[in-house]
């Protein structure tokens, strides 16, 4: 995109992403954005913040990204009488951010679409937490929340609310269904319900303490979020981690990918009826967990990465543990894929079922696993490659079909190529070209600085923006997970369904409440 720079940093595995930063008018803001669309861009996040204190009113930013890398676009509010454009028709998934960015700050876009989207019950709904003079209270509010669920009217049609509180250990979150018998016509999501104050918890926090907030956005991606926040403060300080801690870091977010594509094959093919399928992929993914335990301490790889580079230094011994069991799990997923493919009553529930066509998946924004498996071809790793994914040429995995099948078979490409990669890591690893620190300390953070850190998590795109303030001190951190893009593409791919198949449907995607619900 052709927009003047103005001295974003951006992260190093916002890798080799170029970025570049721009401050814009309302007309210039929607211009951008369509410019952006008409060459294949895409909304990555848009969030605010309160800069009242700096008298600069709020910020509203924006990022996009397409073919030359990220931009980021800031537009400035005099104050929260001020509207900015509604970016919804450009970008669908614009919406429900728009709508938690006034949940949480009280500025709106002009969009006829005004509904809270936040559960916010915790507080009055005229109090906005992330504005720098939010006063905390003990007391819950006594509101009542009501929410206009959009209804279909129509001889036959009837509702069927599910959640929040579902019989399975799942996070909450409420799905409205309009049906006709079984079949689907609509559906509609209200998350929210696990928002717990994430972003106002950055506020005046160190880097160090921040560093381990950010790991436990969303447990299963604490890999790819914490290197995003360790890159947006390395990128932030101009510092380039040691070489090891890049190679060690690669390694722990491909077995956090392969974790969760093992875990999720063996759940999709629970939902449909195989239970053989969950058995043998527990057992794998069980694997998996118990080598991250033994090397780095704990079962996730929590608190690994941090700014500088880890926290720790992987043991040799840990290092051909991984290098064998990555040969060795290979040829297991091999073998399960025949088996998958080839039992007919899976196929039959995974075959054109929740399908979103590419088509859609280009106009409504789907990224990650769940658009690569609707022709959407971008990978970070591949599209901006940064050390040490400059060194490993990593294969994408696509698939056009855009259903179950489609994306259990992309979590079977990727799982794969994961084990593959950890191969190439591991032996790269006992090589003593690569020996060296794991950490080093960077420079003090200059202040008044915004950087950002790009990772593709298992999941897809994890981005987080950072603001520093005096001290090394957080004055503002935005993380942004690939389910905000991608929650809305579900509402679209159980239509023609039937209510059964939902679950199935919903866990092929298998989005994250927490990510979101800061």
């Amino acid at each position: 995109m052709n927009v003047a720079p103005l001295g974003l940093v951006a992260a190093p595995l916002a890798g080799g992403v170029p970025a570049q930063r721009a401050q814009v008018s309302s007309g210039q803001l929607l211009t951008a954005c369509r410019l952006a669309w008409e060459n294949d861009g895409r909304l990555v996040a848009l969030w605010a913040s309160d800069e009242r204190d700096l008298h600069r009113g709020f910020c509203l930013r924006v990022v996009l990204e397409d073919s030359d890398g990220l931009t980021l676009l800031e537009h400035t509010l005099r104050d929260d009488r001020s509207r900015y454009p509604d970016l919804t028709p450009i970008f669908p998934a614009a919406n429900r951010m728009q709508r938690a960015t006034y949940d949480l700050l009280g500025i709106a876009a002009e969009s006829d679409d005004q509904r809270p989207w936040l559960w916010t019950q915790g507080h009055a709904t005229h109090a906005f937490p992330l504005r720098r003079d939010f006063a905390p209270v003990a007391e819950m509010s006594d509101e009542q929340d009501e929410y206009a669920f959009v209804r279909v009217d129509g001889e036959g049609v009837h509702e069927i609310p599910v959640g929040p509180v579902h019989a399975g250990i799942i996070e909450p979150g409420h799905f409205r269904f309009q049906v006709v018998g079984e079949k689907v016509l609509r559906l509609e999501e209200r998350l929210g319900y696990a928002h717990k104050g994430i972003e106002k918890r950055f506020e005046s926090m160190m880097i160090d303490d921040g560093a381990r907030l950010i790991g436990r956005v969303s447990g299963d991606s604490t890999v790819a979020y914490a290197w995003a926040f360790a890159g947006a403060v390395e990128a932030a300080a101009s510092f380039v981690p040691p070489a090891r801690a890049r190679w060690i870091r690669a390694l722990c977010l491909e077995r956090e990918r392969l974790a969760n594509h093992l875990g999720d094959i063996g759940a999709i093919g629970n939902d449909a009826g195989f239970a053989f399928g969950l058995a043998q992929f527990s057992r794998l993914r069980e694997d998996v967990l118990r080598r991250n335990q033994a090397a780095f301490g704990h079962r996730l790889m929590m608190d690994t990465v941090v700014p500088g580079g880890l926290s720790r230094e992987l043991a040799f011994e840990h290092v051909h543990a991984m290098h064998d069991e990555a040969d060795r799990l290979a040829r297991q997923i091999v073998r399960l894929r025949g088996i998958y493919d080839e039992h007919a009553g899976v196929q039959d529930r995974f075959r054109n079922c929740g399908r979103a066509a590419p088509k859609l998946a280009r106009s409504l924004g789907l990224m990650g696993l769940a658009g690569r498996a609707s022709g959407q071809a971008r990978d970070i790793r591949c599209d901006f490659p940064s050390a040490p994914y400059d060194l490993l040429d990593v294969r994408i995995a696509t698939q056009t079909a855009g259903d179950v099948w489609a994306r259990v078979a992309v979590r079977f490409d990727e799982a794969l190529e994961s084990a593959r990669l950890i191969g190439i890591i591991t032996t790269a690893l006992l090589d003593p070209a690569t020996m060296g620190p794991v950490h080093a300390s960077g420079p003090d953070l200059p202040a008044d600085r915004i950087s950002l850190g790009y990772v593709e998590g298992w999941r897809g795109p994890v981005l987080v923006a950072l603001e520093i303030g005096e001290g090394n001190v957080i004055r503002r951190c935005h993380p942004q997970d690939p389910s905000w893009c991608n929650w809305p593409v579900v509402e679209h791919a159980v239509i023609g369904n039937i209510v059964p198949d939902f679950p199935l449907i919903n866990k092929s995607f298998n989005l994250s409440y927490s990510g979101q619900d800061l």
